[in-house]
């Protein structure tokens, strides 16, 4: 008899034990089950099972901001351009995280640069699941929510470029290979100008918009004279952004006067940069501040990332190799010397992201195809085409 009594109890405290549990793990399945919808959203784990390019909303943690495939900051953000989820609000597992790319009308709300407090809050985010950084992320958002508060709609997105009419209309839906030729055949036809008229017209390309005495100096920032151009220190000088070394091609008509590359620089500071390759780290330069270099690479101020990135597609695209000239390329490697390559390709894809095109950008490629060479840089009229052919 107390056997059986005792069997009974323990029988019921089972039944006990089952009945609390179970919606525990109903409320565990639901989780994981989400549909991707805004009311049963994804978890990250199910973003990066999914990297579909389909559209779908995703919740998570704000555990940092991603700035490469292999880093993740959480503190000092440098912009206001990422953020990266998990599962769990302490993760630090990067393979656990996604990366979330910020358009530009939720940065001021959602980047990390402007909202750090944002650290370890739940927020939704409804986006395209595709690598971001060549990592599982999220692109293109239209909606973000902290929990708790209201989804936020985009601000009209401002119109990026001048009118570019039918000059593109060769490349339009095309990706990969076939875009960079269709883009080739487009802006290489192009007025070349003497090496001696590449002054006159950096005055014009690179005037400082707030002093039209003075030109911008592209690594420093430094606004400075127009005509305080020479080899003496301080000075300004003309700097082949795609370096000369880099194939051989020196100052002659062509690669060696494409004003799409060439910046006015300080005299010492282009000196330093020398032909060194672009990539993250190094020293910071002395005379300009936020710029790194090291023995094999030197890595501009973040304001200017961009526009380094773009400069190196164009030329990528534009020198193909026909007509007698040299084939630029783009390649994933520093120290690249004499070759006609240029690296890093993948830090360049981070920079062009991180550093969007700009008015100032923009109306320098304007200058250049009316006033000088009648070409375009088709990476500022269209950012979108940099991803499409070399990612």
């Amino acid at each position: 008899m107390v056997k059986n009594r005792n069997v009974r109890l323990l029988f019921s405290w089972v039944l006990i034990v089952f009945i609390l549990i179970q919606p525990l793990q109903s409320t565990v399945t639901n989780a994981a089950a989400g549909d991707g919808s805004w009311s049963t959203p994804y978890s990250v784990s199910q973003a990066i099972s999914n990297q579909n390019n389909s559209t779908k909303t995703v919740q998570g943690y704000v555990v940092g901001q991603p700035t490469s495939t292999t880093t993740v900051l959480t503190g000092s953000f440098p912009n206001d351009y990422a953020l990266a989820i998990a599962d769990n609000a302490n993760e630090t597992n990067i393979a656990n995280m996604i990366y979330v790319q910020i358009p530009t009308s939720f940065r001021s709300s959602y980047g990390l640069k402007s909202n750090p407090s944002l650290m370890g809050k739940s927020v939704k985010i409804t986006g395209a699941l595709s690598a971001y950084f060549s990592h599982p992320g999220l692109k293109n958002s239209t909606a973000f929510e902290v929990v708790g508060g209201s989804p936020a709609d985009p601000e009209p997105t401002p119109t990026p470029n001048p009118s570019t009419g039918a000059y593109y209309d060769a490349a339009i839906g095309k990706t990969g290979a076939a875009l960079k030729s269709a883009l080739h055949n487009i802006i290489d036809d192009h007025t070349e100008i003497p090496y001696s008229n590449v002054w006159t017209a950096l005055r014009e390309t690179d005037e400082d918009p707030n002093n039209s005495n003075n030109v911008i100096l592209l690594y420093t920032g430094r606004s400075q004279s127009k005509f305080t151009n020479g080899g003496n220190v301080n000075d300004w000088n003309r700097e082949h952004v795609w370096a000369k070394s880099h194939g051989g091609f020196g100052t002659s008509m062509g690669a060696g006067t494409d004003l799409h590359h060439l910046r006015p620089t300080d005299v010492s500071v282009n000196g330093t940069r020398s032909n060194l390759d672009f990539d993250n780290g190094g020293n910071e330069h002395s005379e300009a501040s936020g710029n790194y270099y090291d023995s094999d690479s030197w890595e501009p101020r973040d304001s200017v990332k961009g526009d380094v990135a773009r400069m190196l597609f164009y030329m990528a695209v534009r020198y193909e190799g026909d007509s007698g000239e040299l084939d630029l390329e783009l390649n994933n490697q520093v120290n690249n010397g004499t070759a006609p390559y240029h690296g890093k390709l993948s830090v360049l894809l981070q920079w062009h992201k991180q550093d969007p095109v700009d008015n100032f950008e923009r109306t320098r490629n304007e200058i250049i195809y009316t006033d000088y060479q009648h070409n375009r840089n088709p990476f500022i009229d269209h950012p979108e085409w940099a991803s499409a052919i070399w990612e």
